[in-house]
Formats: structure tokens, C-alpha cells, sequence
């Protein structure tokens, strides 16, 4: 049997028997179709704090983590995966409570019955929706045909493994729901988190752990002006981009509104940021140095290029399951979230009140895969896939955060005052960041996100008081809710 046999056996077979566990596990469950919603988009709340903690591992850590993060080729990069852990804190502690206190199917739920008003909910939810469908799932679609390209050296065009991706995620993401997501998340995470330590190892081996002759900005742990990541950022937009992403961001929380109560999520997200502190932050920098050393600079070419060529014959089948499992896992998280917020926030107030959400998701599903294929072109003209995602993703990220803070820390605020900070949001930082603009400043982009932060804030409460005439008052503590939420 030739080696390209073996490894495809391998890879089918590895594949199969996550798909056979996933669906043992998931087979027994019962579903009540008068909560569809619950069901498909929240998995019951049956998720116990190992899905949940597995289920936001392999969400947030896929091919574009481990593709574009090596592809920097510089250790400086692990700070993003360090910053995350005090994300997942303000997760656990300060949003979880709150959404279980206001038992929100999506995060924007939240906005919905704060402001007492349905409108801000589908905006919000609609930028959530456009950011998952235009930023994300292009980019893990793009970088998980590239590694597999790359680390294979096949002679097949990206697109038509784009597209393989891109269905057989779909396929999941609409039979499966959130339960069977969520399982094959953790199964996956096993086997994910297992290869990407051994490349570690077999990198450093390669280099017989010696870092000799690799520049020192490659190795350094504070970045200059000049760098992808200025130190001073560590102390502006970082710590927000964080709490934007782990605390409001409707792919990861979730996985955490899933489980059965409060103290079980939060076992879960804690549990997910210990994984994160041990485990990630070698994975997504290491392969990418030793790169440097062993071929110079190859950008998002970096880790496919180092599996390829130091991974063993036999085992690159497993390793192949485990980046595809990657892709899938993150991609079907994804669509289920983007289907979840179409679905809860728009389509049933203002379509149909109660749809067959299973038919319905078909329809967003398949609308969603097929802009991802007509997208991914257009990452494979970007120079870092994780920096183009972190620049595009201050677009939505600043101006969305400003209305949950506003809306946790304020009452009487009216939501068009909220819908608007969030229009100023999006036209102040893209005027800024985007060299096109004529008040493009060349800060770097993460200062401007602090920025932009306030800046939000402030416009909404000004805006409050001079234009709808609402005398904005301190909150101090959440409120229970006691206006009828408006039409």
C-alpha cells in the first residue's frame, strides 16, 4: 500500500470514528420541539463544563490560529492567546451571570430586554450575522484548504478544498445542531490540541532546541512600533478586544449559555482558560519560529511547509483529521451561531413568529456557505491572515461592545441613542484604520480601538440627552426586568 493510501485510510478512519462518538453521545438525547430554539441553538442547556470547556477550545482554535499566528513567524503573537485568558474571566464572572439571569438564547438577547426594545437586537445581531459570514468563516475555510495544500504539497487549486470544507461543515452544522457541535468540538479538541504539541516537539527536535541565528524581534516579547503587536497595545485596545470576543461574541458564549446553570458554565470557561494558558500559547508560535530558522521568512505558508516536512510518514493521516476536525469544528460553530442569530433576532420579529428552525437553518446554512466560497479569493491576497482578521474585526468589535456596556451600566438610555454610537462606531474606526481614508491616522490599530470604545460610549449618551431628551441614569447594579419589552 502506498504511503498517500495510508494516509487517506488513516484520515477516513480517524474521521469516522469522531463522527461514530459523536453521534452515540448525542443519539439518546431527546428533543422538545415546542423549544426548537433551545434545542438547536443551545442544546438544551444539557452541556455539561467538559463540552463547554471542549466546545470553546476547538470554536476559537482552528487553522487560522494555527496558520496565521505561525505565519508571523514571531513568538510576540502569544500574547493575544495570553490576553484571552482574562477574556474568558470576564466571561465567567461578570456576562455569564447576566445572561443566565435574563435566560437570552443569543447575546443579543441581553440588548433586547436592557433597552426594552427589539430593533437594537437585530442590528446588533444582523453586524454579529455579516461578521461571522464576511471575516470568519472565509478566513478558516481559506487557511484549512491552505495548510492541507501546503502540508501535502498537492497539485489541487485552494478552492476545491475550500469547497470540500465548506460543504461537509454545512452537512454538519445543520444536522447536528448545537449538541452534536459541541461534542464533536471536545472529541476533536483531544485529538487537536495532542498533534499540534507533538509538531512542537518535533520542531524543537529539529533545531535541537537551539535559537541560535533567528533574529532577536523574532524571539522578543515586547514588540517595537514597527511590530505587528507595539507593547503599548498591551496596555490600550487589547484587554477590550478580549471582553469584546469572549464576552459578547454570540460563537463562543454560546457554547457557555449551554449548560445546565451558572456555576456549570463557569466551571467550563475556567476550565477552557487553564487549557489556554498550558497548552495554546506553544502551539501557535513555536512551529512558526523554527520555520524562520529551517526556511526564512514563508509567512502563512510557515506551518503547513514544517508538518509537512518533519512529520512522520505514518502519523500525517491523524495529523490531516485532526487540522480537518479544526476546520470543521470551527466553521460548523460558526454557522450555527450566524444561523442562531438570524434565526432568534430578525427572522422571527419580523418575518415569523414561530418558523420550522430546522428548515429555516437549511436555507441560512446554505446561503452562508456558498458567500464563503465567493469570499475566500480574497484572503488569499492578504499578507497575514491574523492580522488582516484583528484589523477588520475592529470594524464591528468596538462600536458592539459599547452598547453592552452602555446597556449594563445605564438605564433610560433610548436604543436609537444605542443604534446610533454604533453607525459612529463603525464610520470613526474605519476612517481612521483604512489608509484610503483621508483621516487615516497611523496609530496602530489597536489604539484606535479604545478609542473608538469611548468615543461610542460618549456619542450615546450625549445623544440621549440633547437629541431624545432621556436623562441617562447610573444603574450601580442590573435591574430586574420590568418594562414590557417594545415593538
Amino acid at each position: 500500500m502506498s504511503d498517500n493510501m495510508i494516509q487517506l485510510t488513516v484520515f477516513v478512519l480517524v474521521s469516522a470514528l469522531i463522527g461514530a462518538l459523536t453521534y452515540l453521545k448525542c443519539r439518546g438525547q431527546r428533543r422538545d420541539h415546542n423549544s426548537q430554539n433551545k434545542e438547536y441553538f443551545l442544546a438544551g442547556g444539557g452541556l455539561s463544563w467538559i463540552f463547554v470547556a471542549g466546545s470553546i477550545t476547538l470554536t476559537n482554535l482552528s487553522t487560522d490560529q494555527l496558520v496565521g499566528m505561525n505565519g508571523n513567524q514571531m513568538m510576540l503573537l502569544v500574547w493575544w492567546e495570553l490576553a484571552a485568558v482574562i477574556g474568558l474571566i470576564i466571561l465567567a464572572k461578570v456576562f455569564i451571570p447576566v445572561y443566565y439571569k435574563y435566560q437570552c438564547t443569543t447575546t443579543t438577547e441581553l440588548l433586547e430586554k436592557r433597552y426594552h426594545n427589539k430593533h437594537i437586537r437585530a442590528v446588533i445581531g444582523g453586524l454579529f450575522f455579516l461578521g461571522n459570514a464576511f471575516i470568519y468563516m472565509p478566513a478558516v475555510i481559506y487557511s484549512g484548504a491552505l495548510l492541507m495544500q501546503t502540508m501535502f504539497k498537492v497539485d489541487i487549486p485552494l478552492i476545491y478544498l475550500a469547497t470540500l470544507f465548506a460543504l461537509v461543515g454545512a452537512f454538519y452544522a445543520f444536522f447536528g445542531g448545537l449538541r452534536a457541535v459541541a461534542v464533536s468540538d471536545t472529541y476533536n479538541g483531544v485529538l487537536v490540541l495532542g498533534m499540534a504539541v507533538l509538531v512542537v516537539i518535533l520542531a524543537l527536535v529539529a533545531i535541537d532546541f537551539d535559537f541560535s541565528g533567528i533574529p532577536a524581534e523574532r524571539l522578543t516579547l515586547i514588540g517595537d512600533k514597527d511590530s505587528p503587536l507595539p507593547w503599548q497595545t498591551l496596555l490600550t485596545g487589547m484587554i477590550f478586544i478580549q471582553m469584546y470576543y469572549w464576552g459578547t461574541n454570540q460563537t463562543i458564549t454560546q457554547r457557555a449559555m449551554a449548560a445546565p446553570n451558572v456555576k456549570e458554565a463557569q466551571k467550563g470557561v475556567f476550565a477552557a482558560a487553564l487549557i489556554r494558558i498550558i497548552v495554546v500559547p506553544a502551539i501557535v508560535v513555536v512551529p512558526g519560529i523554527v520555520s524562520y530558522k529551517l526556511y526564512g521568512d514563508i509567512g502563512d505558508t510557515a506551518y503547513g511547509r514544517i508538518v509537512g516536512d518533519l512529520m512522520p510518514g505514518w502519523l500525517s493521516g491523524v495529523f490531516a483529521a485532526a487540522m480537518a476536525a479544526a476546520v470543521l469544528s470551527t466553521y460548523n460553530s460558526l454557522l450555527n451561531s450566524a444561523t442562531a442569530l438570524y434565526v432568534c433576532d430578525i427572522h422571527e420579529a419580523y418575518f415569523e413568529k414561530k418558523p420550522n428552525v430546522f428548515k429555516l437553518s437549511g436555507y441560512v446554512t446554505l446561503g452562508l456557505t456558498v458567500l464563503t466560497l465567493v469570499l475566500v479569493p480574497v484572503y488569499q491576497h492578504a499578507d497575514s491572515i491574523i492580522n488582516l482578521l484583528q484589523q477588520l474585526n475592529g470594524l464591528l468589535s468596538m462600536p458592539i461592545l459599547s452598547i453592552f456596556v452602555v446597556g449594563l451600566l445605564f438605564t433610560n438610555v433610548d436604543a436609537r441613542a444605542a443604534i446610533a454610537a454604533v453607525i459612529f462606531g463603525v464610520l470613526l474606526y474605519g476612517s481612521l484604520t483604512f489608509s484610503f481614508s483621508p483621516f487615516y491616522s497611523s496609530w496602530h490599530y489597536i489604539h484606535l480601538m479604545p478609542i473608538t470604545l469611548f468615543s461610542c460610549v460618549a456619542f450615546a449618551l450625549i445623544l440621549n440627552k440633547v437629541v431624545f431628551g432621556q436623562q441617562t441614569r447610573w444603574s450601580g447594579k442590573l435591574e430586574p426586568v420590568v418594562e414590557k419589552i417594545g415593538s
